[in-house]
């Protein structure tokens, strides 16, 4: 009877894991030092240009006689 208990419980133990992971991280690894506000630049883009549409070369014809 005991080994229906691991299966049923195993989603639940992976979850308390993630989230205790989750805790973890956000609590007890240090924060890395918050890098100074400087407006981003946009970086210098070419306009979008569609390239030509390809040409499917024609499938070969097979007669079935």
């Amino acid at each position: 009877m005991y080994v229906l208990i691991v299966p049923a419980a195993l989603p639940f133990v992976l979850l308390a894991t993630v989230m205790g992971l989750s805790w973890w991280e956000d609590r007890i690894l240090p924060v890395p030092p918050a890098e100074p506000a400087e407006p981003a630049e946009a970086p210098a883009e070419a306009p979008f240009a569609p390239a030509a549409p390809a040409h499917l070369a024609e499938l070969a014809r097979v007669s079935t006689r």
